[in-house]
């Protein structure tokens, strides 16, 4: 009875500090009470956590829940009430998503970035409306940037035509012009969600030359009844983002399972795996299900991958989709 109760009081103070901490994070990135407030309010959330954890180690388990269930309930209800948004400032390069229609074989993206960027800060903004022939629809690629952990990639999926134009589409975060990057954020609600369509000189560019990131291109090797409605899903889910907020998550809404949730919608067989959320090993993923080049090993097909050199030399010319595919 002794060792029921002791692991019970154990697995109780376990649950309380995981609330605790998670309640933490949400006060901070989501209190409206600037540094000096929210610092304060975190003060008092870690008296009501010293209190809680001190019944408990006293053995005082009931009088502990007593203060500890309508706290998180109510800690529950505030998070059920902070609800995404489509009217915020927004940082300039999400100012706008891109919206498509179709019309028999040819669909009408609106709002197709084109940024000329000189520096992350410096640049020229540009939205464009273009239009596609499905039946021109050639070629997917997928482009990873990676720009600090090996397990972690941006995944943007561009798609080419025969006449040598291509569109690049990309699950972000929608920031506003004061917020920054933040994967811990990214669990807290702090991020809106947005579908933004660029062209290669602009969304490729910026991560090779200007951020300078490493970045990696692989073809997909997909039917063409497959690119055409992997092409049409984007716009799918486009047009829903742009009437519908929805929250970015680190974990389960993010630029990578936004990409396997369309395919899996498309064909079913793809299968769960953990590379889909670390998305810095998809191509181990994409190598292992045959999406991917298989004439050489993983690592020389990642090798061959990287486009960053071409894409420097390319700098802001014309034919920079062009020059990024050329070989070797």
């Amino acid at each position: 009875m002794f060792i029921l109760r002791f692991l019970g009081l154990i697995i109780l103070i376990i649950l309380t500090l995981i609330g605790f901490l998670w309640g933490g994070f949400a006060l901070w990135y989501q209190l409206p009470f600037g540094i000096a407030g929210n610092i304060g309010c975190l003060l008092l959330w870690a008296a009501i956590v010293f209190a809680v954890l001190w019944l408990e180690f006293k053995g005082r388990a009931w009088r502990a829940l007593i203060v500890l269930v309508p706290v998180m309930v109510g800690l529950g209800y505030w998070w059920s009430t902070i609800t995404p948004s489509l009217n915020r400032i927004w940082a300039d390069d999400v100012a706008q998503t891109v919206t498509g229609s179709l019309n028999g074989n040819y669909v009408t993206l609106s709002n197709i970035r084109n940024f000329e960027w000189r520096t992350p800060a410096d640049y020229t903004p540009r939205w464009e409306v273009r239009t596609y022939d499905l039946q021109d629809l050639e070629s997917v690629d997928l482009f990873l940037s990676y720009w600090s952990n090996p397990a972690i990639a941006h995944t943007l999926v561009s798609f080419g035509f025969n006449n040598g134009d291509h569109v690049v589409f990309s699950a972000e975060i929608r920031k506003e012009r004061h917020e920054e990057f933040s994967e811990i954020g990214g669990f807290f609600k702090e991020f809106e969600l947005a579908m933004i369509a660029a062209d290669e000189r602009d969304i490729i560019r910026l991560r090779t030359n200007i951020r300078k990131e490493d970045v990696y291109r692989y073809r997909i090797n997909l039917r063409p009844e497959m690119r055409q409605a992997l092409f049409l899903s984007y716009i799918d889910n486009a047009n829903h983002l742009a009437t519908t907020a929805k929250f970015y998550n680190t974990i389960t809404a993010n630029c990578t399972t936004v990409i396997f949730d369309m395919a899996r919608a498309i064909t079913a067989e793809l299968p769960l795996d953990y590379r889909v959320i670390l998305s810095g090993y998809l191509p181990g993923y994409l190598y292992d299900i045959g999406a991917i080049d298989h004439q050489k090993p993983l690592d020389a097909t990642i090798k061959a991958a990287s486009i960053n050199q071409r894409a420097q030399n390319a700098d802001a010319d014309a034919d920079f989709s062009a020059k990024i595919r050329a070989e070797n």
